[in-house]
């Protein structure tokens, strides 16, 4: 088993939102120098819920303080974002990090819809956005020259630069909730982050995700990783003792 720490960050006030930002630098760090596994960053906007709301620069920042914990979206909003600029960004990332760079996504917000109106952005459309978005992501990453004509996005170009450092690009997780999407995600073949469900649920949940494996067609050798990367998100308070 291993350890991660992911935070969501949160800041009361904007006036206490600097303080906050740099607590959150040490904290870490410290995790990086107690050998943590990986950290995750969060991705929540307007509300102080993630006091740096874009975990990206944060994250570049991370990567020149720390030297060998992991560096995790849980999760970018694929649905809020160009997917060429964020695969700019984070191929950028991956070398700055020197390819500890793990990027989980999700459509956005499942609860806070100014987080897309205050992107000129209506929630409707944005499965159907994020999974277009997704696409361009992972083909920028692995074609040269890339073109692409969809119904969010048109768009045409020689070659992405810089390249990610890990091949054929960083890990892409996924969160899952609702029994189909563990079972798409084990048809897929990716690592699956799973948020605050009951542990009770768990074995259904990792069922279907092992039904997906198999339906999937992926090798033996191909499920056994992903059973064991399997991530399980679980609020753990820490005592003086």
């Amino acid at each position: 088993m291993r350890f991660g720490w992911l935070t969501l960050a949160h800041s009361p006030g904007a006036g206490e939102d600097h303080a906050a930002i740099g607590h959150l630098l040490e904290q870490a760090c410290l995790a990086d120098a107690l050998g943590f596994d990986g950290v995750w960053l969060t991705e929540h906007n307007f509300t102080g819920e993630a006091v740096y709301s874009d975990p990206i620069p944060f994250a570049s920042a991370l990567a020149m303080k720390t030297s060998k914990v992991r560096l995790g979206f849980a999760v970018i909003q694929l649905a809020l974002r160009h997917p060429i600029r964020l695969a700019v960004q984070l191929a950028l990332l991956d070398n700055l990090c020197g390819g500890r760079l793990d990027v989980g996504v999700g459509r956005g917000s499942i609860y806070n819809e100014y987080e897309f109106v205050g992107y000129g952005l209506r929630s409707d459309d944005a499965r159907e956005r994020a999974t277009e978005a997704l696409e361009v992501l992972t083909r920028a990453w692995t074609e040269t020259p890339f073109a692409y004509q969809g119904k969010y996005f048109q768009l045409s170009l020689p070659e992405l630069r810089p390249r990610p450092l890990q091949l054929p690009h960083p890990p892409l997780w996924r969160s899952v909730v609702t029994p189909p999407s563990f079972l798409e995600a084990g048809r897929l073949g990716q690592p699956i982050l799973k948020p605050r469900i009951p542990l009770a649920r768990l074995p259904e949940r990792l069922g279907l995700y092992e039904q997906g494996l198999g339906e999937g067609g992926h090798a033996a050798a191909t499920r056994a990783r992903l059973r064991a990367d399997a991530a399980v998100w679980r609020h753990v308070y820490v005592g003086e003792s």
